[in-house]
């Protein structure tokens, strides 16, 4: 599709790091407008600040915690009081945790899910009137490689993305003809802060080379600049590989797999002396720790 970005006000959730300030970096050097939102607030001025400094974008910060019941109705309503009207929408927010799920931190999965679903759904909801009658923006959800396969220690936020890119499917086909486009990317090992206060054993998820902020915003932008984009991309090709090679594959296999590879205390066998997987109750990668993760911001 053509995209007019300097016709586009573009609110991004998650904007004060990882790859919403990537998307905020993109989108305001092509000229488009911004309302970032964050929770952080120190870093989210500063962003918005750097953004005003390098382009001549119009640049507004809303500190929100999406993870409260009414974030989204307070921010749609502090949107509208400072006479904004949204033409497309990044929802980008997002945190995990590592841990097994006995023992996991009931008030934390309740946020993540607030986070990675409601807010969304609340905010596309909230905004989708002005957007369609703009008639030319986006609505661009992040989902995750995590979407497409089981992820044990981090079961609610794969669970919260899969909710994500079924979302987003839905909604691409119920705007097609309104001239708003919606589409899911799903990223898969990135450089981000995600990973910041999970602990070590969240080491595994940042185990080989990784995708940077910039390259998925680059991936979800070409997306968005095809001819006729389709309801979700993959980014990375790795990552696409990756998600075509589990289609061949049962659940169960799937789950057994994914459990290896976020297991902490797995090591291939290779005649070394390393560890094999450890083993509970016959299952494969299951183990018996039960030290929850810590929250930390992933956008």
């Amino acid at each position: 599709m053509t995209v007019d970005y300097r016709a586009q006000t573009v609110l991004i959730t998650g904007a004060s790091s990882g790859i919403g300030a990537a998307f905020a970096t993109a989108l305001a050097a092509r000229g488009a407008n911004l309302v970032l939102v964050a929770r952080r607030a120190e870093r989210l001025a500063s962003m918005a600040d750097e953004l005003r400094r390098t382009t001549d974008a119009r640049i507004e910060a809303i500190p929100a915690d999406l993870s409260h019941p009414t974030a989204a109705r307070e921010l749609h309503r502090a949107v509208a009081d400072r006479g904004i009207q949204v033409t497309s929408l990044v929802n980008s927010a997002g945190f995990g945790s590592f841990a097994l799920f006995p023992g996991a931190d009931p008030g934390q999965l309740t946020a993540e899910i607030a986070v990675h679903a409601t807010a969304p759904v609340q905010l596309t909801a909230a905004f989708l009137p002005q957007m369609v009658n703009a008639g030319n923006g986006f609505v661009i959800n992040l989902a995750s490689v995590s979407a497409y396969l089981p992820s044990p220690r981090m079961a609610v936020y794969s669970a919260g993305k899969a909710f994500v890119l079924s979302f987003t499917e839905s909604l691409w086909t119920e705007l097609r003809g309104t001239g708003l486009t919606a589409f899911a990317v799903s990223p898969g090992a990135t450089a981000t802060d995600f990973t910041t206060g999970m602990g070590p054993d969240a080491e595994v998820l940042t185990a080989g080379k990784l995708r940077t902020p910039e390259d998925v915003v680059t991936t979800a932008l070409r997306h968005l600049e095809r001819r006729s984009p389709g309801p979700t991309v993959i980014d990375g090709r790795l990552n696409r590989l990756s998600v075509f090679m589990s289609r061949f594959m049962s659940r169960r296999l799937n789950a057994l797999m994914m459990a290896r590879v976020f297991d902490p205390g797995h090591r291939s066998p290779s005649g070394d002396g390393q560890e094999e997987p450890e083993r509970v109750d016959g299952r494969l990668g299951v183990g018996n720790s039960r030290t929850p993760g810590n929250r930390t911001s992933n956008r």
